[in-house]
């Protein structure tokens, strides 16, 4: 029979965990020792911390859940209360601001990547739903700003989503390689084309 003081007290010491894990590989640097470093955050070994998962692999699907989960409550207006172009644009530019101070997420978010693409992997699922909500984030408030005559109405909000994912996810593996890249300024850049000049009305109207 299940122990329920047990099993809250599992939940607990495992969201802990996830807590300082995010920490934990967020300001480390390149080739850490990840399992290392969490089990000794937290008082375990690296045996007794897998104990609360199912492998290696999986505690480190979770961390990166767990760093989206925070992200998205500290950075990211919610999609129906985006108040125009530029409040959607300094979200996402903040968020991707903030990726550069945290370089050991972005090492394992990318490691994680290239092994997502196997069914079999913790990380489908998670880069499968993760990739699904950013891109239905975009494109409603992409669609909410086009319907108040913010946007242009021939844009695709799904098409520009996944253009804003890409960019994102292609500017964060150019920065590990080259950690002179400016991501946030790249993101930003892609928002400048899409704002429209205030001038652009009055210039299309000269002979």
């Amino acid at each position: 029979m299940t122990n329920p003081g047990r099993y809250a007290k599992g939940i607990a010491k495992r969201d802990e965990i996830l807590t300082r894990a995010v920490e934990v590989v967020g300001r480390a640097g390149p080739r850490t020792a990840y399992l290392t470093d969490i089990a000794d955050a937290v008082g375990l070994t690296p045996a007794g911390l897998l104990h609360y998962f199912d492998s290696k692999e999986e505690l480190f699907t979770e961390v990166l859940r767990k760093r989206d989960q925070v992200d998205v409550a500290q950075h990211w207006p919610k999609a129906s209360e985006v108040e125009d172009l530029a409040h959607l644009r300094r979200g996402y530019v903040d968020i991707i601001r903030h990726n550069a101070e945290v370089p050991g997420l972005v090492q394992l978010f990318t490691r994680m990547c290239a092994d997502a693409p196997d069914p079999s992997h913790p990380a489908h699922r998670l880069f499968l739903e993760r990739g699904r909500k950013l891109r239905a984030y975009f494109a409603t408030g992409i669609a909410a700003l086009q319907a108040r005559g913010e946007l242009d109405a021939s844009i695709d909000p799904e098409m520009m989503a996944r253009i804003l994912q890409a960019v994102s996810d292609g500017l964060q593996l150019q920065w590990m390689i080259e950690p002179d890249v400016d991501m946030a300024a790249g993101v930003d850049a892609l928002f400048a084309l899409l704002t429209p000049r205030p001038d652009a009305t009055d210039e299309s109207a000269k002979p």
